[in-house]
């Protein structure tokens, strides 16, 4: 790790321990996409009106420009039952990727999916079935992970409550990691979700971005890429959920890594999807394509869980990944 901290020109230990201020051109937010929806279904409550127009589909996107930006935008994309802030602050209070990145030198951009966080949902199917417009066997699926469940799910261990020997998840601050989860309504959306089309015009927009993209988005940037690849600088897909197939000649030309963390051969969830993205990198290999799959242990990184930006080495992985975009993607002069 030592040699890669050299050279990046910073360190590891100054970086964690903020002994710089955090120096910031420009920082705010904005939305992507939505369409507005007419309905007389907007609310059951008798002060307010049932009937108008709200805007929904939109996807909230925070951003932070450092002095001297000299990396192309990252944008940081979360996973299933989580919103935009997997990336920052980790449960036990260490810096997030957000801010490394940003003084890593990245303008850094986080997004909430559609229908999460502080992307508007659209209350109207609910309504609909509350008011008897609707069948109640029309209902929107909504799911909610467990803390049960999602223990195996996140592979802080087997089942809960056992542990994976060397596991890296700080679970001594687990009470905050769960305040994080939200009801997840991607049941909801057609294929592919209304987030890829705004990440597409993200990327657009930025004039060029590195999408790193977590679990249940991990597939998000190469739909974006199938769509057009135009503004797609990079990708990093961090345990998707799965890897592309079929036609794979959209994502030959963009610089690709897929990562994965340890314990995956234990888990009957992720060892098949790790199995499938081995192959989507065999056959990108064959193509000529830009694609690396890492599994930390086989680099000698154990004990990461499937939620390594935060895990206790996170900053570490941070780097390791940014040493990796400087090798593979053209940075600023």
């Amino acid at each position: 790790m030592k040699a890669i901290f050299a050279t990046l020109g910073f360190t590891l230990l100054a970086i964690a321990a903020r002994a710089e201020p955090l120096m910031i051109e420009s920082q705010g937010s904005f939305f992507i996409g939505g369409r507005d929806v007419k309905s007389e279904a907007l609310s059951t409550l008798p002060a307010y009106a049932p009937a108008g127009t709200i805007t929904v589909g939109q996807m909230y996107v925070h951003y932070q420009v450092p002095v001297g930006a000299k990396g192309p935008p990252v944008t940081l994309i979360h996973g299933c039952c989580l919103t935009g802030k997997t990336w920052e602050t980790t449960p036990d209070g260490r810096m997030g990727w957000d801010e490394f990145f940003v003084r890593a030198g990245f303008p850094t951009y986080v997004i909430d999916q559609v229908a999460r966080g502080r992307s508007a949902i659209d209350p109207v199917p609910f309504n609909e079935v509350k008011t008897g417009k609707t069948p109640a066997d029309k209902l929107p699926p909504i799911f909610a992970a467990g803390h049960e469940a999602a223990w195996a799910i996140f592979r802080f261990g087997p089942e809960y409550p056992k542990v994976f020997d060397g596991m890296q998840f700080p679970l001594q601050a687990q009470e905050e990691f769960w305040k994080q989860m939200v009801a997840d309504w991607n049941a909801t959306f057609p294929t592919p979700n209304p987030t890829v089309p705004a990440l597409s015009q993200l990327a657009q927009k930025l004039g060029g971005t590195i999408l790193i993209s977590h679990s249940q988005s991990g597939i998000y940037p190469f739909q974006a890429a199938a769509i057009s690849p135009q503004g797609i600088t990079a990708i990093v897909s961090i345990e998707p959920g799965g890897c592309p197939t079929g036609d794979l000649k959209p994502y030959a030309g963009i610089p690709t890594l897929v990562l994965f963390g340890d314990y995956v051969d234990q888990s009957s969830r992720w060892a098949p999807r790790l199995k499938q993205c081995r192959e989507y990198a065999e056959a990108m290999k064959k193509l000529g394509g830009k694609t690396e799959l890492v599994v930390l242990p086989e680099i000698g990184i154990k004990g990461n869980s499937h939620m390594l930006m935060q895990d206790r080495n996170s900053l570490e992985l941070a780097a390791w990944l940014v040493a990796w975009l400087n090798k593979n993607v053209e940075m600023k002069k």
